[in-house]
């Protein structure tokens, strides 16, 4: 069924008097949509959708089980009629990648999900009107460093 609804992509093509940014905006939210459905269709389960903390920039797109560990997806769409822009994945840089482990400890702390397993997934979606999307999930894409 979400195939199906994808079949001619999640992007938005610019019909002019929208903004780039409102344009990327809708088509962020398309993919994370996607995104939840695909990691259902993985078999995942799924308990937090956009966890945002107070004083804290930005949010964790996807937070759910995959069997026993914890996993706390980073979900990018990227337009693939953009040129110049970076892969979905490259997008998730070591900046973005130290502000997902600080909101995922919270996010532990705040369930008392202290003893769990979890690691960090990245789900990159590459998609272009008209297209079915391209769709890459790293598992433990990345690991926190310690200091």
């Amino acid at each position: 069924m979400v195939d199906f609804a994808a079949r001619k992509g999640l992007a938005v093509e610019s019909g002019g008097k929208d903004s780039a940014k409102l344009v990327a905006r809708r088509t962020g939210i398309r993919g994370e949509t996607y995104a939840y459905w695909y990691l259902r269709h993985q078999g995942y389960t799924l308990i937090a959708r956009n966890f945002m903390l107070p004083g804290m920039h930005g949010e964790i797109d996807i937070v759910g089980y995959d069997g026993p560990v914890l996993a706390f997806v980073e979900v990018k769409t990227r337009s693939a009629t953009v040129v110049g822009q970076p892969s979905a994945e490259d997008a998730v840089n070591i900046y973005k990648r130290r502000n997902l482990a600080r909101m995922a400890q919270q996010f532990i702390r705040a369930r008392r999900l202290e003893p769990a397993a979890y690691r960090f997934d990245i789900l990159a979606i590459e998609t272009r009107a008209g297209t079915k999307p391209c769709i890459r999930l790293h598992r433990n894409a990345f690991a926190i460093e310690t200091q």
